[in-house]
């Protein structure tokens, strides 16, 4: 296992403004040290995947205002379980061994970290989301 963890370290994208150190919580730590890089590259994925879900659903999405498209980005994630499942499967299956280690400790907690910041990565490239 440890070539895979290798690997998948390996295509991580560095970035620069993490801030992550010793001094937070571990929570905090793991998100910036391991969430926000494998979401980082699963992004063109996320995108995808919510395109589909919103073709799925008709193109409803497309009709409504900028504030409503927000509140479809949470209720989505919130409420359709299997989109939501499919969504924490795109950043658990990025894990090293190690990092399911940690994830299991605090599966909770780390879930509630993940939809948080997909949801925000979603709205804040909204623009993307409209282009069929």
């Amino acid at each position: 296992m440890l070539h895979r963890d290798t690997q998948l370290l390996e295509i991580r994208p560095v970035l620069e403004k993490s801030g992550a150190h010793e001094r937070m919580s571990p929570q905090e730590f793991f998100q910036n040290k391991t969430l926000r890089p494998i979401i980082k590259l699963q992004n063109d994925i996320i995108l995808a995947l919510f395109r589909n879900y919103i073709y799925i659903h008709k193109g409803i999405f497309h009709k409504l205002s900028p504030k409503r498209r927000m509140e479809y980005i949470e209720s989505s994630i919130h409420k359709d379980i299997k989109f939501r499942n499919t969504l924490k499967g795109l950043v658990i299956g990025q894990f090293t061994m190690d990092e399911l280690q940690i994830y299991n400790t605090d599966e909770t907690a780390i879930n509630k970290r993940i939809m948080s910041m997909i949801k925000e990565r979603l709205k804040s490239q909204m623009q993307l989301l409209s282009s069929h």
